[in-house]
């Protein structure tokens, strides 16, 4: 089995693991969008706003921890940065139309059943699948 499978296995695994403990041991959802939005607009405060940091800082150090230790994998990410912008502009205004993101609604949702979050994950591939066909196969930018 090609190894790029099982990392991606694994990290599955991991964020599975990670929202069901959030689940039980906070009784919240692990959505991503959410913690990093309280934390940016200021909702979250003492005891609450540290652990959302905290969770903030893992999303961000575990990776980069695990490509220091194991090496990065090759990823397909374009060259272009302006892509790279106006792509992550407007997933960030797709997860607060959506109220939340793949973790909180793909993982979270789905997991409980969820109408909202299948619904909403089902429109997410649906416009990732619509976004590839447009930028890379009809206008070549990706």
């Amino acid at each position: 089995m090609d190894p790029s499978y099982l990392t991606g296995l694994l990290g599955g695994l991991m964020i599975g693991t990670a929202a069901a403990v959030l689940l039980l041991i906070n009784g919240r959802i692990m959505g991503a969008s959410g913690i990093l939005g309280t934390v940016v607009d200021g909702s979250s405060k003492g005891a609450d706003r540290r652990e959302k940091l905290a969770f903030i800082a893992g999303l961000i150090g575990a990776p980069g921890l695990v490509a220091l230790i194991f090496g990065a994998n090759p990823t397909n990410l374009t060259p272009n940065i302006a892509v790279i912008i106006i792509a992550g502009l407007l997933v960030g205004i797709g997860t607060r139309i959506a109220n939340g993101c793949t973790s909180g609604h793909g993982v979270c949702g789905i997991s409980r059943l969820s109408l909202r979050g299948i619904v909403a994950t089902m429109f997410y591939l649906l416009a990732g699948a619509i976004t590839v066909v447009v930028f890379r196969h009809l206008l070549g930018v990706i």
